[in-house]
């Protein structure tokens, strides 16, 4: 039976995505990797932003806790 207090991954990635889609105001975001690391789920990912009228693409890396919070994030252009 699985643990109830954690989020699966599908969950976990689900956050990610549409705390992403509002924040930087895009639909395009590939994930890249996925890992637990002492209960809490490392998302790691690329989308597209826009900087002043030219695209670009930003690498990301957001941390949910085990009750499916967002609990750090950080973006880096490529």
């Amino acid at each position: 039976m699985k643990n109830s207090n954690s989020v699966s991954t599908e969950t976990a990635q689900q956050v990610v995505v549409e705390f992403i889609k509002k924040r930087k105001n895009t639909e395009r975001i590939d994930i890249s990797s996925v890992e637990q690391k002492d209960g809490e789920w490392i998302i790691r990912g690329t989308c597209p932003i826009d900087l002043e009228g030219h695209p670009w693409a930003e690498k990301f890396e957001v941390i949910v806790d085990q009750k499916g919070k967002i609990k750090a994030t950080d973006f880096a252009l490529l």
